[in-house]
């Protein structure tokens, strides 16, 4: 049996569930140590401060919410609406005002060029509308859609590169990761083929310019973001979700919501060390900056489970 590597901190109570959804994908802001996460069963952003250990505040009016991004850099919090087809814009603290923009169908993931003031907006579509598998580029300052982009299939989870100012976005099917050039946000600049199916949960380690890809296959696969060759990979313990990077300690967490435990892997020797247990259907999740903390979102309970490595 294999010893879990991260120790259960405690538990926050968040709003319990009013419909259908549970939580989606979440974000913290450094400067406050507040988490950001998409509530979709309430059409919510929740918000809380683990210093009290407690739900502060939600940010309401946010159809089918399925993304949480912050942006430190733009002072910035980002969420993504698939009921109603936009992106909401709001500074991090209660009661900032909230600013819509019309984006394509069902968007999801969510990343940011800092510099251009530039989103990034996957649009995961529908396979009974040609043309609706979509990025969306939007402008921060001018809160408006600038750019869409039509991909070969629905998307999943984006992440950017401010090194190259390259933005990754993974797609299901065909199996591949895409990349848009912010200095040319009209078009794509190269497709990597994945050969595991349904690429889902990416981040990147900018020291060695690597993409983890956790595939629907149940794999983990280690991507050159120069090349897109494959130079490892990896079995999880089930289809997984979220990914998030650890540069401190060079691990990765993968969210795999059934059974329902975080996967944590060794980045340098791209082996697994521990299987942690969450709960069943736990596929999000939110890191620390400072790596010390992991939050993952429990549907059953309506909670937040804080780990510390």
């Amino acid at each position: 049996m294999m010893r879990s590597a991260l120790e259960l901190a405690g538990y926050i109570e968040l709003p319990a569930h009013t419909g259908r959804g549970g939580f989606d994908h979440a974000a913290v802001h450094a400067a406050s140590g507040h988490v950001f996460v998409a509530h979709t069963a309430n059409d919510a952003v929740d918000v809380f401060d683990p210093a009290s250990g407690r739900h502060i505040y939600s940010v309401a009016n946010l159809p089918g919410v399925a993304g949480a991004l912050v942006s430190e850099e733009c002072n910035l919090v980002v969420s993504s609406n698939r009921g109603d087809d936009s992106i909401a814009m709001f500074a991090p603290v209660q009661g900032a005002p909230v600013r819509y923009v019309r984006v394509g169908h069902r968007p999801n993931g969510l990343a940011c060029d800092p510099q251009r003031k530039l989103i990034l907006v996957a649009n995961v579509g529908d396979v009974e509308k040609p043309g609706s598998h979509t990025l969306s580029m939007v402008d921060i300052d001018r809160g408006e859609l600038r750019h869409e982009i039509e991909v070969a299939g629905r998307t999943r989870w984006t992440v950017y590169d401010p090194g190259s100012g390259l933005f990754y976005v993974n797609i299901a099917e065909p199996a591949q990761i895409v990349v848009v050039d912010s200095r040319r946000p009209d078009r794509l600049a190269g497709t990597f083929a994945i050969p595991f199916a349904g690429p889902h949960g990416l981040d990147f380690d900018p020291a060695t310019r690597r993409l983890f890809c956790a595939c629907d296959a149940g794999v983990l696969a280690a991507v050159d973001a120069r090349s897109g060759k494959i130079l490892a990979d990896a079995p999880l313990s089930g289809v997984p979700d979220v990914v998030f990077f650890d540069p401190h300690r060079r691990r990765l967490y993968i969210a795999v919501g059934d059974p329902g435990v975080i996967d944590v892997f060794d980045t340098d020797t791209m082996k697994r060390l521990f299987v942690t247990s969450t709960e069943k259907g736990a596929h999000t999740t939110a890191l620390a900056p400072a790596g010390d903390r992991l939050y993952v979102f429990l549907p059953h309970t309506a909670r937040a489970a804080i780990f510390e490595p």
